[in-house]
């Protein structure tokens, strides 16, 4: 029978059971930030440094809607937490459910909104013409792959609740590797430019 993953974080040290938590989320930023610099560094030797200007401008964008993502997915997850602790498991599954259901309803919403609104945002950043298609192609693909990011972090905040860390480490650290093959397959293999490391990121 596989290893129950989950941890009462409310029994034992307290010091300790932090440290052990907080260990695998602070290598996962690493990570995260590996994940974004792959792409940066594949599409700027494979693209070229028009292409590696347009993803480096549409950088702060990303972190405000996708940022803006994580965090809901997070704070979501709150309750769930407050009843694993309280054991209280019949209100923990209701709380999952209802996650469940509002994140779906919230990534068809922000999604639509974010694509929609793709243009708008380049030009009142005054984005230069000479990477705005390749900045578009890049944003909006990542926009459009809202609902993949907050499966993720739903998921992933949800196991973290329920006090394992390390799992959504595990997968983080897949999807890392995962991420630089299929950079260079799509860019390489299928010519499909900044939208490729887009696709590969989603």
């Amino acid at each position: 029978m596989a290893k129950n993953k989950t941890k009462d974080m409310t029994n034992g040290g307290i010091m300790m059971n932090i440290i052990k938590f907080c260990l695998p989320l602070m290598i996962g930023n690493l990570f995260q930030q590996f994940y974004n610099m792959a792409d940066i560094i594949i599409v700027g030797q494979f693209v070229g440094k028009t292409a590696l200007a347009a993803v480096g401008s549409v950088g702060s964008l990303n972190f405000l809607v996708i940022g803006s993502v994580i965090g809901l997915c997070t704070g979501f997850t709150v309750p769930v937490a407050q009843r694993f602790g309280a054991q209280d498991f019949k209100a923990l599954k209701k709380y999952i459910a209802n996650i469940i259901y509002t994140s779906a309803a919230l990534a068809v919403v922000i999604t639509a909104i974010a694509v929609d609104l793709t243009d708008p945002l380049l030009r009142l950043m005054n984005t230069p013409e000479d990477i705005y298609k390749d900045a578009h192609d890049y944003i909006v693909v990542i926009f459009a792959g809202i609902g993949a990011t907050i499966l993720y972090n739903i998921l992933a905040s949800i196991v973290r609740a329920l006090g394992d860390s390390r799992t959504p480490l595990y997968f983080l650290i897949f999807s890392s590797v995962l991420n630089i093959g299929l950079d260079v397959l799509l860019i390489t293999q299928f010519n499909m430019g900044v939208r490729g490391a887009a696709v590969a990121t989603v």
